[in-house]
C-alpha cells in the first residue's frame, strides 16, 4: 500500500509518498481501507514541531473507510463502514484502535465523515462538555470559517446561543453568515475585536470565547469576556499563546481558562455518545460541513500549504 511519510520535522516539502507493508490488526484493533482522510491543524503542528512527534512518521488524525480486518475483541467485521480519529491516517490503509472508531451511518458519505469527524467531535466537546452552553448566552468564536469553526457556529446556533463570529478576511463573511450567527467581525478590518464585542453586547461582553487562532487573538478574546466568563483555547494557528498568570484572570473579571484536548475527552467510553450526537445532527441537516478542497494522497504537501495559507472556507480532505 501507499503511505505519505513525514521524513523530518519542518516544511511540507518533507513529505514523501512510499510503498509500505501493513500488519494484521492485533487485539481490539481494526484495519481500515481509507476512502477519505481529513487534514487538520494538528497535523501541521506535528509536522512543524510545535507538537513534537518522533520522525519519520505518518501523520493524519481522522479518516473514514471500510474495515478490511478485525482483531480479537474488536466490535467490527470486514466490510463495516467506520470513521476514526487518532491514527496514522495519511495512508491507503491504517491500523486503528477500535476504541477510536465509530460505525458510520449509511446516510453519511465517506467524504463528509472525513471532513467532519474530528472537527465535529471537537465542537461537541467544546459546547457540551468543556463549557456547556445555554440558550441565550453569547459565544465568541474565532476562525469561524474553518473546518471546526463552521461546525461550531452551526451547532452553537442550534443550541440557541447568540454567536459573534470572527474571521480573518472579508471573503469569509458570507459563508459564516449562512450559519445563522448574529454578527461577524472581520479582524483584518476591525483589529479591536474586544471593542467590537463590547459594542455588540452593550458593554457586557461574551459569556464564553472559543479560540483556535492562538497568539493573534488570545488577548483580545480574554478582553471580550463578561464577568466570570470562560476562555476556551483549543488551537494555535497563529502560534502558541504567551504565558498568563492566574491572578491576571482574576483582575480581568474572575475569568476561567481551559485548554482541552479532544483525545482526553473522546475516550473509548465516551466516544460512542459523542459520535452519535454528531451523526444525528449531520443526518438532520443541522450540521453542514463544507469541503473547501480535495487532494490526492500524493499531494498532501499541497493540502498543508493551502491550510497554512488561511484562505480556505471549510475542510480539506485527501483521497487515497
Amino acid at each position: 500500500m501507499k503511505e505519505l511519510l513525514l521524513t523530518a520535522t519542518g516544511g511540507p516539502e518533507l513529505f514523501a509518498l512510499r510503498d509500505a507493508d501493513i500488519r494484521a490488526p492485533g487485539p481490539n484493533e481494526i484495519r481500515v481501507k481509507n476512502a477519505a482522510i481529513g487534514v487538520n491543524f494538528i497535523d501541521i503542528y506535528q509536522r512543524t514541531g510545535l507538537y513534537p512527534v518522533p520522525v519519520p512518521t505518518v501523520l493524519g488524525q481522522e479518516a473514514a473507510g471500510i474495515v478490511t480486518a478485525a482483531g480479537a475483541g474488536a466490535p467490527y467485521r470486514e466490510g463495516d463502514r467506520v470513521a476514526y480519529m487518532g491514527a496514522a491516517a495519511y495512508a491507503e490503509e491504517t491500523i486503528v484502535d477500535a476504541g477510536r472508531a465509530a460505525p458510520l451511518p449509511d446516510g453519511v458519505s465517506m467524504e463528509i465523515a472525513a471532513a467532519s469527524f474530528l472537527k465535529g467531535l471537537t465542537a461537541e466537546m467544546l459546547l457540551r462538555q468543556v463549557r456547556p452552553a445555554g440558550a441565550g448566552e453569547t459565544a465568541l468564536i474565532t476562525a469561524a470559517a474553518g473546518g471546526v469553526g463552521l461546525l461550531l457556529c452551526q451547532w452553537a446556533v442550534h443550541l440557541g446561543l447568540r454567536v459573534i463570529a470572527v474571521v480573518g478576511d472579508k471573503a469569509k463573511i458570507k459563508a459564516v453568515k449562512t450559519t445563522g450567527v448574529a454578527d461577524v467581525i472581520d479582524r483584518s478590518a476591525t483589529p479591536d475585536i474586544a471593542g467590537a464585542v463590547r459594542t455588540l453586547t452593550n458593554g457586557r461582553g461574551a459569556d464564553v470565547a472559543y479560540d483556535s487562532v492562538g497568539k493573534a487573538t488570545f488577548e483580545a478574546c480574554l478582553d471580550s469576556l463578561a464577568l466570570r466568563g470562560m476562555m476556551v483555547t483549543y488551537g494555535n494557528a497563529s502560534g502558541p499563546v504567551p504565558p498568563i498568570a492566574p491572578l491576571d484572570l482574576t483582575r480581568r473579571g474572575s475569568l476561567s481558562l481551559a485548554r482541552p484536548s479532544l483525545f482526553h475527552y473522546a475516550a473509548p467510553d465516551r466516544l460512542p455518545a459523542m459520535a452519535s450526537a454528531l451523526f444525528g445532527l449531520l443526518a438532520a441537516g443541522v450540521l453542514k460541513p463544507s469541503i473547501a478542497a480535495t487532494f490526492p494522497l500524493a499531494k498532501g504537501a499541497d493540502a498543508h500549504r493551502l491550510l497554512e495559507a488561511g484562505k480556505t472556507i471549510g475542510s480539506i480532505i485527501l483521497k487515497p
